[in-house]
């Protein structure tokens, strides 16, 4: 019986601190994530995972 492992990475719902709209995004982005609605960079890519720069709501598995 081979186990299969839980995947690391996560969905994270956030929300923006400039305007407060909430969004879903990837928790090892390979790019700058910027909010849909002002434009903030919210998240930022690093060497395993992302530099969130707003509000975590959920993390959704």
């Amino acid at each position: 019986m081979a186990l299969i492992q839980k995947p690391r990475s996560r969905f994270l719902k956030i929300q923006c601190t400039d305007c407060g709209s909430e969004q879903v995004i990837f928790g090892c982005p390979a790019t700058v994530v910027k909010c849909i609605t002002c434009g903030k960079t919210i998240a930022e890519p690093r060497a395993s995972k992302g530099l969130i720069k707003s509000k975590i709501l959920e993390v959704l598995e």
